[in-house]
C-alpha cells in the first residue's frame, strides 16, 4: 500500500510539472497559424507558421530588414509541407517538409526552403537550402496587421503583411 501511495504522488508530481512547463503557443505575442490546402493537382500544401504584428514598426527597416535573411514569421521556423514532387515558379522542389526564410529587397524578395525544418526559426544555414527563387511584391487589396499566408486550389501561395503581397506557384 505504501509503495502504491509513492507511485502515484511520483505521478502527479510529474504530471503536474509537465502541463506547468507545457508553453501556451497561443498566448504568444505572435500567436500560431497554419493553412493547408489540396490543389486541383493533387498536391497537399501546407504551411505552419506564427504570426508577427506590425504594431506601427515599418517593413524592411524595424522588421524583416531589407538586404538580410530574415524567418519568414516568429518564434519556431515556419514549416512548408508538399505530399508530391513539385515545381514552385517552374523549379523542382522535392515533397516533404522544409523552413522558409527570405531576404527582403528594396524591389523585390527572395524566398528560401530550407531543408533544415525542426528548429527555432533564428537558426539558418545557407548550406541546406534546398530552392530559392525570386518574388515580386504588389500591392496588397486591404491592410494586414499580422503576416499571414494564404493557399488556394490553384497552388497560388499568397504571402501578405502590412500594404504588401508576394505570390509564388506551386505545380
Amino acid at each position: 500500500m505504501k509503495k502504491q501511495l509513492i507511485i502515484c504522488f511520483l505521478s502527479l508530481i510529474v504530471a503536474g510539472t509537465s502541463a506547468f512547463s507545457q508553453d501556451d503557443k497561443s498566448k504568444r505575442a505572435s500567436p500560431p497559424a497554419k493553412v493547408t490546402e489540396t490543389t486541383s493537382n493533387g498536391v497537399t500544401i501546407s504551411i505552419d507558421y506564427s504570426q508577427p504584428s506590425l504594431k506601427g514598426r515599418q517593413l524592411g527597416v524595424d522588421v524583416a530588414p531589407v538586404g538580410q535573411v530574415w524567418r519568414t514569421g516568429a518564434n519556431e521556423a515556419t514549416v512548408f509541407e508538399i505530399s508530391k514532387d513539385v515545381k514552385i515558379d517552374g523549379q523542382p522542389l522535392k515533397a516533404g517538409k522544409y523552413s522558409l526564410y527570405s531576404i527582403p529587397g528594396e524591389t523585390g524578395a527572395t524566398i528560401i526552403f530550407n531543408k533544415a525544418w525542426k528548429q527555432w526559426g533564428t537558426v539558418y544555414n545557407e548550406t541546406e537550402d534546398a530552392l530559392r527563387i525570386k518574388v515580386s511584391p504588389s500591392e496588397a487589396p486591404t491592410f494586414t496587421e499580422k503576416m499571414t499566408f494564404l493557399v488556394d486550389k490553384s497552388g497560388t501561395i499568397t504571402f501578405r503583411w502590412g500594404n504588401s503581397q508576394a505570390d509564388f506557384k506551386v505545380e
